[in-house]
């Protein structure tokens, strides 16, 4: 809940001209147990703290259930609407979550404004719910309190019917705007952003911006940045309130605006757009048209989905699994199967090259049986080293760390890193494989001359797989295709079949065979 107020409170507060973070001005001791007056820090709690910590919330939530289900038994709604109030929307839709059936007749105890705060939290199937046992009126309360970007996000998730049931209840102009943010390809710009931002001439003064403001601002998601366009609705810069509160009241926006705006186009990639807000720390991002018309805004809340949605797709992609929308305990038998099963298809063929490997050797794996034992070892070092520096390249390449251009350095890098690893793990092997196998397990057939084998494998297959993990990303990155798919996947594959060719390599070599 405090994570919640925070949020709220930086969202909230007046920004500067360069758009940035604010720093608040406020006594919090409960975040770091120590009071400083003008600023605060975070502190990184421990394991045991996060631990004692939730379950201190999962037992208050318990107990908030509690009285909430004694409370609707025994009738008394007024002391349940005054319990809710306090509470964050965040908080109550996590609760509704456990009333079932008693969700609709406690949604409307709830004030409109923070009813539609808790409507946009909860879950698209609850959404549903409570919109079939809503009243056209209750349903036009709703909508009238939704902004607009939110009331985009519950249209694409509602069946045909129900659409239309919100489109038919909704203003003109609500529906012309989501009509309109609608026929934006999905994973752009357009299709996430808001029209509902305050606009300013260039002529106006401090004093009529102010009127403005206070006239149109309750029904805009955002008042801290405010956008100076001219007739033709071309964006000329920005002001924030603070630099107009500070200002005199005959003073001109257009002398004192800021004309250095940094704006995405309306089919940018959502994700850039989400990056660009946290490389610059806005709270906020205008987003124009091909002919640079201000049609919306993007804010950060919005831009924390988007990445937190990216970053659950690349996971997915990573895992071996095609992405989904839907929550884990939501997504039924069926679906979860086709999404697994095609990649589990395709590397499994592809794991037919390991076999042919082997069976090339077969020789070589009856002269010498203790070769076989090591194979999974060989492989799993190699997969997992292969796995550790696609990861830290997949991150950077999101991040923008990394590009194209920079593939020499990361390899060089990734040579050093892979020689020292490498050399550590076969010094380590080689003392394990004589004293535990060879001297205290008395394997005669674990000689120096094997033990050599596998320890010079080791420093192979590592290069070759952080080379490998380090790479693909990059280069698949460039031939546009997504970086996440080529990670364990392809890279455990690959790794696997040549950290077998080099195996057999040095048993040829060193072994008389």
């Amino acid at each position: 809940m405090q994570f919640h107020r925070l949020v709220r409170l930086k969202l909230e507060r007046p920004q500067g001209p360069l758009m940035r973070r604010p720093c608040f001005h406020k006594e919090i001791s409960d975040c770091t147990g120590q009071e400083r007056p003008g600023f605060f820090v975070f502190s990184t709690p421990s394991f045991t703290e996060r631990r004692t910590r939730m379950f201190e919330q999962e037992e208050q939530r318990d107990e908030l259930l509690e009285k909430i289900e004694d409370l609707i038994s025994r009738k008394r709604y007024a002391e349940l609407r005054d319990l809710l109030l306090p509470l964050e929307a965040q908080d109550i839709a996590g609760l509704f979550m456990e009333l079932d059936d008693k969700v609709p007749m406690v949604f409307r105890l709830l004030p409109k404004e923070q009813a539609a705060e808790v409507f946009v939290e909860l879950d698209s199937e609850e959404q549903e719910v409570l919109i079939q046992s809503f009243s056209n009126t209750e349903l036009k309360e709703v909508l009238d309190e939704l902004y607009l970007d939110d009331a985009v996000d519950i249209v694409e998730e509602m069946p045909a019917n129900v659409v239309k049931r919100i489109l038919r209840h909704a203003d003109p102009d609500v529906r012309k705007s989501i009509n309109e943010i609608l026929k934006y390809p999905d994973d752009c710009a357009g299709s996430i952003m808001t029209t509902e931002y305050v606009d300013l001439k260039a002529t106006m003064t401090v004093e009529d911006a102010l009127k403005r403001i206070r006239r149109t601002g309750p029904d805009k998601e955002t008042i801290n940045i405010c956008y100076v366009i001219d007739e033709g609705r071309h964006l000329l810069g920005y002001l924030s309130i603070r630099t107009i509160l500070l200002s005199e009241e005959d003073d001109v926006v257009g002398d004192i605006m800021d004309t250095h705006v940094i704006s995405a186009n309306t089919l940018d990639d959502q994700e850039d757009v989400a990056q660009t807000l946290n490389k610059y720390d806005f709270l906020a991002l205008p987003i124009v048209d091909t002919e640079n018309r201000l049609v919306g805004i993007v804010t950060v809340d919005d831009a924390m989905d988007v990445l937190q949605e990216e970053v659950t797709e690349d996971i997915e992609k990573m895992a071996a699994i095609l992405p989904g929308d839907k929550p884990y305990l939501k997504t039924g038998v069926f679906e979860t199967w086709r999404a697994r099963t095609p990649w589990l298809m395709m590397l499994m063929l592809s794991a037919t090259f390991t076999g042919m490997i082997l069976t090339h050797f077969e020789n070589s794996l009856a002269a010498v049986p203790i070769l076989t034992s090591y194979i999974p070892m060989l492989s799993g070092t190699g997969g997992n080293s292969g796995t550790q520096a696609s990861t830290a390249v997949i991150r950077a390449l999101s991040l923008g760390e990394v590009r194209f251009s920079d593939l020499l350095r990361v390899v060089w890098k990734e040579c050093r890193v892979a020689l020292i690893c490498g050399v550590c793990l076969a010094a380590a092997n080689f003392v394990k494989m004589m004293v535990v196998d060879c001297w205290l397990l008395a394997n005669p057939t674990v000689t120096p001359a094997v033990a050599a084998v596998v320890c010079c494998t080791l420093v192979g297959t590592v290069a070759c797989a952080k080379l490998v993990g380090a790479s693909l990303p990059i280069l698949a990155e460039k031939i546009g295709f997504d970086p996440a798919v080529m990670a364990s996947p392809f890279i455990t594959t690959i790794v696997d079949a040549l950290s077998l060719l080099i195996y057999f390599f040095f048993a040829t070599w060193i072994l008389p065979l």
